[in-house]
């Protein structure tokens, strides 16, 4: 029997991007059901009624909900091709701290540049060049966050290449991290196509 795997998705969710580049990455086939936010589907509700929110993987029958467990989901079922974690369980253990990083302060400081004025985004541009340089320490010279190989933090990483003009306005300091986003990009762009 052949996996059925669906991804409820709205194609311009950063989130959602993580899931589709995750499933292409590993060659993972897959039906893509594009979700109107303001009228969500029965489906969506059915599938993950605790946020009601997308990314969700729906992979023969079951769901999976939040970008980064997907993510993770992803790598553990079709382990037979491009291993996004790395096998040494300290080191995976250090690429979800990374990742939940990104989610909890890089995410945090975006949304207070874009949502806020005044004192309150300043503080956000500061916070959000504190986590770029702190990122960009994590990365130091390696071409990506697992070494030499695209993988688990990239893909956490990589959709907030979509605010690339921030990254370069305040991230001018952290050149070997912008290199990193260009560099998954063009994997992105040349690879495969991510469903958008």
């Amino acid at each position: 029997m052949a996996d059925e795997v669906v991804l409820l998705d709205f194609c311009a969710s950063m989130f959602a991007m993580r899931a589709r580049v995750a499933l292409a990455e590993k060659g993972v086939k897959y039906e893509n059901r594009e979700e109107d936010l303001r009228n969500k589907s029965s489906l969506l509700l059915q599938m993950n009624p605790v946020h009601k929110m997308i990314p969700v993987l729906i992979h023969n029958g079951k769901p999976i909900c939040e970008s980064l467990i997907i993510v993770q989901y992803v790598d553990e079922v079709w382990r037979d091709k491009a291993p996004l974690l790395p096998s040494d369980p300290y080191q995976r253990a250090r690429s979800r701290f990374w990742a939940d990083f990104i989610d909890k302060k890089l995410y945090v400081a975006s949304r207070k540049i874009w949502g806020t004025k005044g004192e309150e985004q300043e503080a956000g541009k500061k916070e959000f060049i504190e986590a770029l340089k702190q990122l960009e320490g994590e990365l130091g010279d390696r071409p990506y966050f697992e070494g030499e190989s695209f993988g688990f933090l990239d893909i956490a990483l990589i959709p907030f290449y979509s605010w690339y003009y921030a990254y370069e306005t305040f991230g001018r300091a952290c050149r070997n991290l912008l290199q990193t986003l260009k560099r998954c990009m063009s994997l992105l762009l040349i690879g495969y196509r991510t469903g958008c």
